[in-house]
């Protein structure tokens, strides 16, 4: 249920993006989805992919500096307060959102968002008691 995210830390000069995406490619890792976050000096750019740890083997080997985290995936209705009613139950059980970005799905009926909270477990468990479909990796990776 919970998903795997691998970040890249990223100087915030003009090519790094282009080096981490050449890299992936090169190791024939697609991305199924991503976010670029920046500062000043620095970008942290996360990233769905099908083998987290080949794509943290090769960005190691290319010289940047990856983590691992774990997220959820969650289907959220593609109408005017599909997102609303998804955060008020997380705001029932008090779970936080640390940071969320969208990921794009072909049937229109559904949105899938990538959410990253305080409490993981409590964040999955509120959900599923108000009915929430929440993908695996491999459903992601396979939309």
């Amino acid at each position: 249920m919970k998903v795997e995210q691998i970040s890249v830390f990223l100087e915030n000069k003009s090519g790094r993006l282009a080096e981490v995406t050449e890299t992936l490619a090169a190791a024939g890792i697609n991305l199924r989805a991503l976010s670029l976050a920046d500062t000043a000096d620095f970008g942290i750019l996360r990233l769905i992919v099908r083998d987290t740890e080949k794509a943290k083997s090769v960005l190691k080997e290319g010289g940047f500096t990856v983590g691992k985290t774990e997220v959820l995936a969650v289907e959220v209705p593609d109408r005017p307060g599909g997102m609303a009613g998804i955060l008020a139950a997380l705001g029932e059980k008090d779970i936080n959102v640390e940071y969320m970005y969208a990921f794009v799905q072909k049937s229109g009926e559904h949105a899938v968002i990538i959410f990253r909270f305080d409490d993981l477990d409590g964040a999955i468990d509120a959900l599923k008691e108000k009915g929430v479909k929440i993908l695996t990796g491999d459903e992601v990776c396979a939309l």
